[in-house]
């Protein structure tokens, strides 16, 4: 008895230990989750491989799939058979001598059949319905390959638009250290009698904006990474990516041509192959309408075979033999010949051809929006190298200016407004080149898009 109650003691410290374990690789688990930091080719597989959107367009695939197999049997003769049975009970007169006696009478029958259908010609509709099929499935492929691109595109957005406000956080944070910097300067000023104490309220003022631009930064920070893990479909909480240091762009990155990208485009794009595919497939849905015209013939065949037993005989033969004997065979072939079918054909021609000539225009409609899209990428992308190569001289420009002003601040020969006022003109500037280079190297990431360059900061 002692011996079993050890064996339970040691029994449940080994399960309270397995346990203890399994929380603890639990907990590690979460951790590493929570502490992971996500790259640019992270975010964007996950992405591909987890938005909606993109399985929704794989699950129509195997539809797709479904339906090439589908559209294959119907090459494929057709074959059903049946059996049935029926119990029949009545009263039946029968002839016994000179009389006639109502007996009870029972009947049992069963039929057996097979029969085989296949089609021998129908104008082409099967083997256009066929190439339909495979065609619809070759559409859809290029759909879901649009669909991730735009996918991509849309994450390298949200993940630059995460490195532009860090980057806009650095210099707040900058600029607020700065500030405390120049408080205890100022108060190092006057106490030395130099200036005024006065300008040690102003320079606490400019110290509390300067924490309170900290605070908006953060916050759209934050705001940054929620719309990239929104974007991603995984918790918020713990979230973060890997910054990357942009490097400063150059004019280099900007293409100095736009035709080559619009040759690329309109012969690459997926959206201008998957016009192209619709195109095919209304001419096909035409010849199919066309069929209707056509006559078409079809064979079969059919094997059949009964027996029937009643109570009132016992001559039949047995129940196999009679399947044996009573055996039939039907062949037989059809032909319909379309003569009038209440213009039914003739309409379904006629919109087949209507939606074969939208699809053409569909078809330019779809190269003017790409052509529209990537003029007005290039002329985005020119404006923004103009502008940042006008941030850049803008910023140089007041560092200067908000040096000499400091130095002539700290002569005396300036008041705290006006050191103020160079201050804002210079963070103006420093912001004004952040937002600039953002834009430029945003614009330029659209046109490798267009012309199927990988994306990549």
């Amino acid at each position: 008895m002692m011996m079993m109650t050890i064996n339970r003691k040691t029994m449940m410290q080994n399960i309270k230990y397995k346990l203890a374990a399994l929380l603890l690789l639990i907990g590690f688990s979460v951790t590493a989750q929570n502490n992971k930091v996500w790259t640019l080719q992270e975010c964007v597989t996950h992405a591909l491989e987890n938005n909606i959107t993109i399985q929704r367009g794989e699950n129509t695939l195997l539809i797709n799939e479904q339906d090439i197999i589908g559209a294959k049997g119907n090459f494929l003769p057709s074959v059903s058979g049946s059996v049935g049975h029926s119990l029949g009970i009545g009263t039946n007169r029968v002839d016994i001598g000179q009389q006639q006696v109502v007996v009870d009478r029972t009947t049992n029958s069963t039929n057996l059949s097979v029969n085989v259908n296949q089609n021998i010609f129908n104008g082409f509709r099967t083997t256009n319905l066929y190439k339909q099929a495979q065609l619809n499935l070759e559409t859809n492929k290029l759909e879901l390959n649009r669909m991730r691109d735009d996918i991509s595109l849309n994450v390298a957005n949200a993940y630059l638009n995460v490195l532009f406000n860090k980057e806009r956080l650095e210099t707040a944070k900058a600029q607020y250290e700065f500030s405390k910097k120049q408080l205890q300067q100022v108060k190092d000023l006057v106490d030395a009698g130099v200036q005024p104490r006065a300008n040690i309220y102003d320079v606490e003022a400019t110290l509390s904006t300067d924490e309170q631009s900290v605070t908006v930064a953060n916050n759209n920070y934050t705001l940054a990474l929620l719309n990239l893990s929104q974007l991603l479909q995984v918790p918020f909480e713990g979230f973060n990516v890997e910054i990357i240091d942009i490097d400063t762009p150059s004019a280099e990155l900007m293409y100095r041509d736009i035709k080559p990208i619009l040759n690329y485009a309109l012969e690459n794009r997926n959206e201008i192959k998957v016009a192209e595919k619709n195109i095919e497939n209304a001419e096909l849905s035409t010849e199919i309408s066309k069929s209707g015209f056509m006559p078409s013939v079809s064979a079969s065949y059919g094997l059949g075979t009964n027996a029937f037993f009643t109570n009132l005989s016992q001559t039949e033969a047995s129940f196999f033999q009679q399947f044996k004997d009573q055996k039939s065979h039907r062949f037989s072939l059809n032909v319909n010949i379309p003569i009038f079918s209440r213009f039914q054909n003739k309409t379904a021609v006629a919109k087949s051809k209507i939606r074969e000539e939208n699809s053409k225009l569909d078809l330019d409609q779809a190269k003017l929006t790409l052509e529209s899209n990537i003029q007005r990428a290039f002329t985005d992308a020119q404006a923004a190298l103009k502008a940042y190569i006008a941030a850049q001289k803008s910023l140089e420009a007041q560092q200067l200016s908000f040096s000499n002003t400091q130095e002539r601040y700290n002569l005396g020969n300036m008041n705290a407004f006006e050191l103020e006022q160079a201050r804002i003109r210079l963070i103006n500037a420093e912001s004004s080149l952040i937002n600039a280079k953002y834009d430029f190297v945003f614009k330029t990431k659209v046109l490798d898009f267009y012309i199927g360059k990988t994306i990549v900061l």
